[in-house]
């Protein structure tokens, strides 16, 4: 009988799941099984058919019980693209049902378009004897990943630039889909309204996503804007991690995270960001008319897995997107030959051959070299800068001392000072133990003396707890309302190092001083200002005095943009022993800090904008969306481009300098970070900072293609396997070329032996032009052009030599630069690395 229950409760909760193969009867076998991505030898859809043509809904599973919209039926699909798809699925349940007769598993999900396979609940025994199939290529066990605006359009001089050469505002980015693999949306959000123009705002004719129609996410959810829907749940649902009431088994948001990207890279233009009842401007995204398709992979309490973001992929590729922007990461560096060889990353090379360009964070993991989370060249990686908007806030003591903080709060009234009050010095008489750390973080009003703090400062510890979300600055608001404080001020504990502590919304006067050294100095003249009891110790009268200036007007820096500390660096590690490859990464930088977006009206990712409709967050989660909106105007402009061209003329334009003029500036450590920071390389801001208006205009592009890279990946010593099983491709006796020789708008050498020859190939995708080449070789490094000056026709190639030479034995990575100077005015930046340099043959010692 026991068997029987377990057999029903699992085709209850996983009725969602369309296909539920074999009977899992027996707990041992449960408790056993893990979630592995099978693929096949046979090559997918895309590879299968000799030019790219996408076709409806593959067979996968989301996980819950839902129905499906849409505003557009598919196009141009054909009987035999369906029949494809449906044979693929027909295949792998005949397979599983074959090497696993009369056993216990549950498929998941078969994925048909950009790669075949499927991911199935087996164990760790049956997953041995599906990869002893002649079938199968490949069997992976899933991993997880997790996540990694107002002014921002302002410093990137859209309004003037390149919204203007597209038509403004209300039809930048307008016939293009931007898909978001993250962790949902909020379908009421003003953000994603399509009612907001009044000019026909039709649905692309090349895509024909679907909209899920749940409780959670009603009919009318999706429309012109938001026009596609979907979530992925079942890898999280096998492992009994999944909550439908409190994960949402739909694509609405219930982290925040996935509104915010959303809206940055498309949210509508001139959108009101009132948070607190404060009005902080009008938000826009990148490209405001560009259209939205969410597929959530995502959550909050868990983040994802692989198999789960796979199939968002897949789905996303064949619903017809034209960007995917992926703000999320591996939770640890693929393993096995490269870690260009997972699941996610031959997903998107797929998705890069079905004209789909990919966009990615580079991570949080800074500042270390090698911390990157983002590894293959076809891939547009994309790590987190400073912008010039500050919002800060400042206390004035007693002592004339002055302390900057944050906090997006009023300012105490007019120029009256106002005492001091500790929480641990204001605790009811029956309090015990004073040191306890909840005791100062003035969570609890009940614990706290009325008389004593009515009228004056409250003074509050901020502690890891409120990093963890155990304590909420919104609750030590509540607090200081209820006993009648005038405002707050939270001091760090010595042991908050190196988290981001942005700007939090308050309803009252408050500030949180951010850095330990000042906080050291705030408790030292708060203590020194105590007048306590001779023989008890006891506090007598609080001396210490100070008034808040306020922290709601933002301020603007000159020394932006810099890279942040958090930013994830190169070089880009081939593998996990952390070999050098030969590229390039981050791609660039874009604005990830403090960036306001539209926030879930049930988001609970940064628990101090919980119920607010805007919310301001920092990462790399930030930068990429607005890469992915810019691409976004870029394709609108150049529809035919390919993903790598599209990545060319983001990187070839990009900025070297701030605002001032000066090199942009990385910073080095998590403690007092600015005091770290030295001028930026390659490996902490790639090509340099996005220029949103010369990218529309690059003149010469880069351009790579599917045969490159699977070229590229064909090179890797030992790769012939591997690659066949990803691509139903043989490498065979292809011509082979690595890293360096990739046509990228970067050029990187893990290790220069003497000398070596690079070749390079731009096309001129604007008018006829002369120009003139000039470079700056990496140090101890020789190296030379040629040409030195060419003329080049719209539309035609040119190719570029490069030789390099070392002069000197290092480890240590150099840096330069190629410049190709047009006469009609375009400049096109190579960036160059080299890592290690040997003047002589070692191996001959």
């Amino acid at each position: 009988m026991e068997g029987i229950c377990v057999e029903k409760l699992m085709v209850v909760v996983l009725v969602g799941l369309s296909v539920v193969v074999g009977v899992m009867c027996q707990e041992e076998e449960m408790e056993s099984s893990e979630v592995y991505i099978v693929t096949l030898k046979e090559a997918p859809a895309v590879h299968y058919y000799g030019e790219v043509r996408r076709f409806g809904s593959s067979e996968v599973n989301r996980g819950g019980f839902v129905s499906f919209s849409t505003f557009n039926k598919p196009r141009n699909v054909s009987t035999s693209n369906r029949s494809y798809g449906s044979y693929v699925v027909r295949y792998h349940d005949s397979l599983l049902k074959k090497v696993l007769k009369g056993e216990s598993y549950l498929k998941l999900y078969s994925y048909n378009y950009l790669i075949n396979g499927f991911a199935v609940l087996v164990t760790p025994q049956q997953a041995d004897k599906l990869s002893m199939r002649r079938e199968v290529a490949n069997v992976v066990l899933d991993f997880s990943v997790r996540t990694a605006t107002t002014h921002t359009p302002e410093f990137l001089g859209l309004p003037g630039g390149a919204w203007i050469k597209d038509g403004g505002p209300d039809v930048a980015g307008e016939g293009v889909v931007i898909g978001f693999i993250d962790t949902g949306i909020d379908p009421k959000h003003p953000s994603f309204s399509d009612e907001i123009s009044v000019n026909l705002y039709p649905v692309p004719a090349h895509y024909y996503g679907a909209c899920e129609v749940t409780q959670d996410f009603p009919s009318g959810s999706c429309n012109r804007k938001l026009i596609g829907a979907r979530h992925f749940a079942a890898s999280a649902i096998t492992r009994g991690i999944f909550n439908a009431s409190q994960d949402y088994a739909s694509p609405f948001d219930g982290d925040g995270h996935g509104t915010h990207t959303a809206s940055i890279a498309a949210g509508n233009h001139g959108v009101p960001a009132i948070v607190a009842g404060h009005h902080y401007g009008n938000s826009s995204g990148m490209a405001p008319r560009a259209h939205i398709a969410v597929y959530k992979a995502l959550y909050k309490r868990f983040g994802g897995f692989a198999a789960d973001v796979v199939a968002a992929i897949d789905q996303a590729a064949q619903d017809g997107v034209d960007i995917v922007s992926l703000s999320i990461t591996p939770n640890r560096r693929p393993p096995g030959l490269a870690t260009f060889f997972n699941p996610i990353d031959m997903a998107l090379l797929s998705a890069v051959k079905a004209g789909i360009f990919v966009v990615q964070a580079a991570g949080n993991t800074g500042p270390s070299p090698k911390s990157m989370s983002s590894f293959s060249p076809w891939i547009f990686t994309v790590g987190a800068a400073a912008h010039d908007r500050i919002y800060s806030n400042s206390l004035l003591l007693g002592n004339g001392l002055t302390i900057t903080g944050v906090g997006l709060a009023p300012g105490t009234n007019g120029d009256s000072m106002y005492t001091l009050v500790s929480a641990i010095h204001a605790l009811q008489s029956d309090t015990t133990d004073p040191n306890n750390m909840y005791l100062g973080e003035c969570q609890d009003s009940s614990l706290l003396n009325q008389k004593i703090v009515q009228g004056n400062l409250l003074v509050c510890s901020y502690s890891i707890r409120f990093v963890l979300g155990l304590s909420t600055i919104k609750q030590a608001l509540r607090t200081a309302k209820n006993v009648s404080a005038v405002g707050v001020i939270f001091y760090m504990d010595p042991y908050v190092i190196g988290f981001q502590i942005n700007p939090t919304p308050m309803i009252m006067p408050g500030m949180i001083i951010s850095s330990p050294s000042d906080s050291k100095t705030f408790l030292s003249y708060y203590n020194n200002s105590l007048v306590r009891d001779g023989s008890s110790n006891a506090v007598k009268k609080f001396g210490g005095v100070a008034r808040i200036f306020g922290g709601q007007i933002a301020n603007y820096s000159s020394s932006a943009p810099k890279v942040l500390y958090y930013s994830a660096r190169g070089p880009d590690p081939e593998d996990g022993l952390l070999d050098n490859a030969d590229i390039m990464k981050p791609n660039l930088i874009a604005p990830g800090n403090l960036i306001w977006g539209a926030w879930s009206s049930a988001g609970a990712d940064s628990l101090e904008f919980k119920g607010e409709n805007f919310a301001m967050i920092s990462g790399t989660s930030m930068a990429a969306p607005h890469v992915a909106g810019l691409a976004a105007l870029i394709k609108q402009k150049f529809p035919s481009l390919s993903p790598s061209a599209i990545g060319s003329a983001l990187s070839t334009t990009a900025s070297l300098y701030n605002k001032q003029g000066g090199p942009i500036m990385a910073q080095r450590s998590y403690s007092n970070p600015d005091s770290t920071q030295t001028p930026a390389t390659s490996f902490d801001m790639g090509s340099g900072f996005v220029n949103a208006t010369a990218a529309l205009d690059p003149g010469l592009i880069f351009d790579s293609s599917y045969n490159d890279f699977f070229f590229f990946l064909c090179n890797i010593n030992g790769s012939g396997p591997v690659v066949l099983n990803y691509t139903g491709r043989s490498c065979g006796s292809v011509s082979t070329m690595n890293g360096t020789d990739l046509n990228l708008p970067s050029i990187t050498i893990a290790k220069l032996n003497q000398s070596r020859i690079v070749t390079r190939t731009v096309t001129n995708i604007a008018d006829n032009e002369t120009y003139s080449v000039r470079c700056s070789a990496p140090y101890g490094v020789s190296m030379s052009v040629t040409p030195t000056r060419f003329f080049i026709a719209s539309g035609q190639t040119q190719n570029l030599t490069i030789f390099f030479n070392a002069t000197m034995n290092s480890p240590a990575p150099s840096f330069g630069r190629i410049r190709l100077y047009g006469d009609l005015g375009h400049v096109s930046s190579v960036p160059l690395s080299v890592i290690q340099k040997i003047t002589f043959n070692m191996t001959t010692l």
